[in-house]
């Protein structure tokens, strides 16, 4: 597969770091960042690149050349106007037949590209988007897609929202030559809003989730972010064809506040100091994943909508305060029955109702997660229970926990960790 580099960003928000050198060619522990990613790409076997460069681009050429010196082969397509996102790929067309990588030049990632691969090719997807969640949702673009990972909604940052998910576009994304099809002319195109989000419709573009590290460098603090995060190894870390460690966590009395039953988005209300334990798990090596026991569906007193939009507010809240968690497994099955408006199928003896550890197998399936060298955090004796019972170590908080406050954990854990 080829893969095609969109390296010609000025960097505009970021020139306080880097005023005369493109911005993919920004240092990151002494490499540009577009050597971090061939060298990442390199290791899984990619070797055919092609660069599309406009602003500053030779100097990408002459430090790169034809790619022999990093072990793989480079070609350019330079831009003598700017063509926006897309329109190299058009220009490109006859180099671009099969299936390819697109990447965004001025991202520092370490993904399994092989598990996305894959995901692409049994949807049969024209294009295949890797989305995440980041700690800034609220100044991009928001992705959003059904149970079968088909984009369903593309929100630019200047519409209105409503409620949202905080999955957005990494700009990692693998496309079909067949999405340039109604394209014949080499000119200024949009990916984003002239080819793929006038593609929902036809049901084939798809969003592949994953809690890897992908991020950019679009102002200074964030690039100050990865310098540390490369410095401590943190993405290789992060890379799915490793083992990874977890924190699993209770929603109800561990990150929002205890209401009873909650079955209106109206009711979540973050614990204190909740956001800022999720946004230190962030910034560890650590995923954030909620698994949480949700009757309400099986009781009839909450419709799966309306569940969506509770754990919507609830990433919203998270985000306005810069964490985010990396997934949200739910069991909505309850076995006891005489519920007015309860709903048949959901009323057995699952495996992933806490205290069992279903949902913690889920998560470690789907993630490659070392069970014995993650948490579970929560606030009742069956959280503790279903993580025993998966092989984690289980911390109940609370008032009847070891700690008051998922806050008081965390800040615990990591200051020893950090010792």
């Amino acid at each position: 597969m080829k893969v095609v580099v969109s390296a010609g960003g000025k960097g505009t928000r970021i020139s306080s770091v880097a005023s005369t050198i493109p911005k993919p060619m920004i240092s990151i522990c002494g490499k540009p960042v577009l050597e971090h990613q061939v060298e990442c790409l390199r290791r899984q076997g990619f070797r055919d690149f092609i660069f599309t460069v406009g602003h500053l681009g030779q100097q990408i050429q002459d430090y790169f050349g034809d790619g022999s010196r990093f072990g793989v082969t480079i070609t350019y397509y330079v831009e003598r106007e700017p063509l926006g996102t897309a329109g190299a790929l058009v220009a490109l067309r006859e180099q671009l037949k099969e299936d390819y990588l697109l990447i965004n030049g001025d991202l520092i990632f370490d993904v399994d590209i092989g598990r996305m691969i894959r995901f692409h090719q049994q949807k049969n997807a024209a294009a295949t988007l890797l989305t995440h969640p980041n700690s800034h949702p609220y100044d991009g673009a928001i992705i959003e897609a059904d149970k079968d990972h088909r984009i369903i909604r593309w929100l630019n940052k200047e519409e209105d929202r409503g409620l949202y998910e905080n999955r957005v576009n990494s700009g990692i994304h693998i496309l079909s030559p067949r999405l340039f099809d109604r394209f014949t002319k080499v000119e200024r195109i949009d990916l984003d809003r002239e080819v793929l989000k006038p593609r929902i419709p036809e049901g084939d573009v798809f969003s592949y989730d994953s809690p890897e590290y992908i991020h950019d460098m679009g102002t200074p603090e964030r690039y100050r972010q990865v310098c540390e995060a490369v410095k401590n190894g943190l993405p290789a870390r992060r890379n799915l064809s490793h083992p990874q460690e977890a924190i699993f966590l209770d929603r109800d009395g561990t990150i929002n506040v205890h209401k009873g039953f909650v079955t209106r988005w109206e009711q979540i209300e973050l614990l204190p100091g909740a956001a800022e334990a999720i946004a230190r798990i962030n910034q560890s090596g650590y995923l954030a994943i909620v698994v949480t026991n949700q009757p309400v569906i099986a009781r009839g007193e909450c419709t799966w909508e309306e569940l969506w939009d509770i754990h919507r507010v609830l990433q919203m809240k998270l985000g306005e305060k810069g964490a985010y968690l990396d997934d949200i497994l739910i069991c909505p099955h309850h076995p006891d029955k005489g519920f007015p408006g309860e709903r048949s199928e959901y009323k057995i003896d699952c495996s992933c109702r806490k205290p069992k550890p279903g949902l913690l197998l889920e998560a470690a399936k789907k993630y490659n997660i070392d069970l014995t060298r993650s948490y579970m955090v929560g606030d009742s004796e069956r959280d503790t229970l279903a993580g025993e019972a998966a092989g984690c170590q289980s911390v109940r908080i609370g008032e009847s926990g070891r700690f008051e406050s998922l806050s008081a954990f965390i800040n615990t854990l990591f200051d020893y960790e950090k010792s």
